[in-house]
């Protein structure tokens, strides 16, 4: 790997790259950045933590370095994470030239999300959902101008039949300008990338890493061969393993389901292991707090649905389960990309049932690798597969009691988005309606209260006349 000076980045980003620990140029940074710093378009495709966003980040601040206005850079982003993510390293590298970033992401307040648009930012870090909402509904801001569209994990922003984003992306692309860099990059090269290929692009740059394997050196894949009504108790068992011999690694599990990913982390809490959930069914609030208190190692273990499986970089993260098999290699590689970043080692365990075998051939074909079998004690997993059993479905009843209200609460969201409506921000109206109300009603009772002391005081006026006329008459007549 080459010296990060060879890359033709200015003194300044230099010297914040060497205070992140950043001395060398990755492939995907070496081959790309040079392009980008030329005006050109560029499509990268590297290995998950090969330092991707670090190529598209340091030639956009390099760029705005010298000619800085608002708004001059939009990245789109499939998951809310993600964007905040890239934000962090866009905040830390862009530092000394007073960088000003702006995340627009659902789940969060929209009218301090315009607010912030109308102040003009330098780079915007955006989810397509959230951004066309934006577009459509306000005129305080305009993206006409910009110099770089950045779609990160593009495949996934672009993959063919996806209607979560086809639409959104329309209204993006017909409000951003014809003249501007296009940068798109991936670990994994889809059939849509590939065709990109053939569109006329502005001096266009393509760039795939030539390594024939998709996933690191440095990550150990292992598979266990399971039946699917035990999986449970091996999960427990690995964990437990994992627990036992190294103290200050965390794990991530991932799920295929949100309810899934809920009845897990109460079976794993039931047995006192420190874990946090992480899917798309929770608040934004919560989400943001269980990543924070996984990447603050306060919890050991994440589980989470393919929300985290992408462009997520946590340094602590040793181990990766796979509790199901991923439907397709691409989703495989991006989840056990969480784990052996930038040079570090790491290891990847997928439990396959008898009903994944041409799931796990699939996967080899693509990441051109052999899966090994992980050694497991199954006399230790018998121990415990009765009380995990049991406690899974003690899991499930009390999820289910729970669950009734819980969708009638996400039907009631999914019903405001579809009527273009925040439900944060429904949520806010109707907490600031209540406190006017409370308000108007103890305005009322003052109201109230101060009407009856006036009547009360009359009525005692009255009474004390009545009284000095009957003292006055009495006198009277003793007189």
């Amino acid at each position: 790997m080459a010296d990060i000076t060879s890359l033709g980045i200015s003194e300044w980003l230099v010297a914040q790259c060497r205070q992140m620990g950043i001395n060398k140029a990755t492939p995907v940074q070496e081959n790309c950045v040079p392009a980008i710093l030329q005006g050109r378009d560029c499509m990268g495709c590297a290995k998950t933590g090969s330092g991707k966003t670090a190529a598209f980040v340091l030639p956009i601040l390099q760029k705005l370095s010298e000619d800085p206005y608002g708004i001059f850079c939009l990245v789109l982003t499939p998951t809310r994470e993600l964007a905040y993510q890239i934000a962090e390293q866009f905040r830390v590298l862009g530092r000394p030239i007073g960088l000003k970033d702006c995340i627009i992401v659902g789940g969060m307040d929209m009218v301090a999300q315009a607010l912030e648009l109308s102040r003009k930012p330098h780079v915007v870090i955006a989810t397509p959902g959230r951004l066309a909402d934006h577009i459509r509904s306000s005129s305080t801001f305009s993206i006409k101008n910009i110099r770089f569209l950045v779609l990160d994990e593009a495949d996934r922003l672009l993959e063919q039949g996806c209607t979560d984003f086809t639409k959104d992306l329309e209204v993006i692309l017909g409000a951003v300008p014809a003249k501007r860099q296009t940068l798109l990059f991936s670990a994994t090269l889809t059939d849509t990338l590939q065709e990109l290929k053939t569109i006329a692009m502005n001096q266009p740059f393509f760039w795939e890493s030539q390594s024939e394997v998709r996933t690191v050196e440095e990550l150990d894949q292992r598979f266990i061969l399971v039946p699917e009504k035990v999986k449970d108790a091996y999960l427990v068992h690995l964990i437990q393993t994992f627990q036992d011999e190294h103290e200050d690694w965390s794990i991530i599990i991932f799920t295929h389901t949100c309810k899934s990913c809920q009845i897990l982390n109460m079976l794993l809490r039931e047995f006192n292991f420190p874990s946090v959930a992480l899917h798309s069914m929770m608040k934004q609030k919560e989400r943001f707090a269980a990543l924070a208190k996984f990447k603050s190692s306060i919890f050991k273990i994440l589980i989470a649905t393919d929300v985290a499986s992408r462009g997520l970089d946590i340094p602590t993260v040793q181990v990766v389960i796979n509790h199901n098999t991923p439907g397709l290699p691409k989703i495989y590689i991006h989840r056990v990309g969480r784990t052996a970043r930038a040079g570090r080692n790491g290891i990847s365990i997928t439990l396959v049932t008898q009903y994944d075998i041409h799931l796990v051939t699939a996967i080899e074909n693509q990441i051109n690798s052999k899966l090994k079998e992980f050694p497991v004690k199954e006399a230790e997993v018998l121990k415990i597969l009765t009380q995990v059993n049991v406690t899974r479905r003690e899991c499930e009843i009390k999820l289910e009691s729970t669950d009734f209200d819980e969708k009638k609460e996400i039907n009631k969201r999914k019903q405001m988005i579809l009527e273009g409506k925040d439900p944060e921000l429904e949520e806010k109206r109707k907490a600031e309606l209540e406190k006017i109300r409370k308000k108007k009603k103890q305005f009322k009772e003052k109201i109230q209260q101060s009407l009856e002391r006036k009547e009360a005081s009359k009525v005692q006026r009255r009474i004390k006349k009545k009284k000095r006329r009957q003292e006055r008459q009495a006198a009277t007549k003793q007189q």
